[in-house]
């Protein structure tokens, strides 16, 4: 390997690169660390500090973690939003790859001029009054479709499969119709298999997506507090109060004021721990998936 002499120009510009990186990963890094440990720090002594926390202040007190594996709603809305994240992820999932699939065939006639059409709600849509008036015409007010169906299909998601789908020889398609397949067969068992880090990007970022959200929650159940996400479970404990949750453990509701901050940082990390778990795993799809579906090889 050759080994070039860096200019002192090239030396400093380094320098201050990896000085702003490190910056980057701190200002990133300090939050979580700062609700990790402001968690299990004693609660008298987390009232009286001021700034971040990044260590457990006094002593590690679990309390509010045993506070919070009491709570019922939390976990209803845990269950809740593992099954929204399944329905979404298989709903979106197979209508995001029979659209780029046949936006990606050459022989579907228009397809640039519908295409262009379906982009153009990407700048332009009617917003959050129209669509709230289109979900409750429909009667999915208060019930589980109103977080599923309206996110069925994305636009974004449409484009980058389609771009993938472009990029495979057309001779793999000629030879399964040689072999008798129809459009579904090669959609499924010839396409889709090579796009499998597209699909597995565009899967992540529904995922995502969906624990994330709480605005539907917010608009489509106003009545149906039995089916709120996580994300509305946890907006009403940091929102509204802690008190509830206190009183869910007879054991703890003596300590309902002075646990309040602990339960309300505990809360975050339960609620962000799974997703933080799961990301590592996914991410080597992010580059390959989002690269070869946003350029066409």
């Amino acid at each position: 390997m050759v080994h070039y002499k860096k200019s002192p120009s090239r030396i400093i510009f380094l320098i201050f690169a990896y000085i702003f990186l490190i910056f980057l990963a701190f200002v990133c890094i300090a939050p979580i660390i700062h609700v990790i440990m402001g968690s299990i720090s004693n609660p008298t002594y987390l009232g009286l500090h001021k700034g971040l926390v990044f260590y457990p202040l006094h002593n590690v007190d679990t309390t509010a973690y045993k506070i919070i594996l009491k709570y019922e709603k939390l976990w209803q809305g845990y269950r809740n939003t593992i099954f929204y994240i399944l329905a979404q992820c298989l709903v979106t999932g197979v209508c995001t790859v029979i659209a780029g699939f046949v936006f990606s065939r050459k022989r579907f006639f228009y397809r640039n001029g519908f295409m262009m059409v379906i982009a153009f709600t990407m700048l332009f849509n009617g917003g959050m009054i129209p669509t709230y008036l289109v979900i409750k015409s429909l009667g999915m007010v208060d019930t589980p479709f109103a977080l599923i169906v309206p996110g069925a299909l994305s636009v974004f998601n449409i484009i980058i499969m389609r771009t993938s789908m472009e990029g495979i020889p057309d001779s793999l398609e000629e030879a399964a119709r040689i072999d008798g397949a129809n459009d579904f067969t090669i959609m499924f068992r010839v396409i889709l298999p090579l796009c499998k880090a597209t699909f597995a990007v565009i899967m992540l970022f529904t995922a995502v997506a969906k624990w994330n959200d709480y605005m539907s929650g917010l608009l489509y159940l106003p009545n149906r507090t039995d089916l709120y996400p996580l994300q509305m479970v946890l907006r009403a404990i940091l929102v509204e109060s802690s008190q509830d949750i206190t009183q869910s453990s007879s054991d703890f509701t003596n300590n309902a004021q002075l646990y309040k901050k602990c339960i309300e940082y505990a809360v975050i990390v339960v609620s962000t721990l799974p997703i933080l778990m799961v990301y590592p795993f996914v991410q080597k799809y992010f580059v390959t998936g989002v690269t070869i579906g946003a350029v066409k090889s």
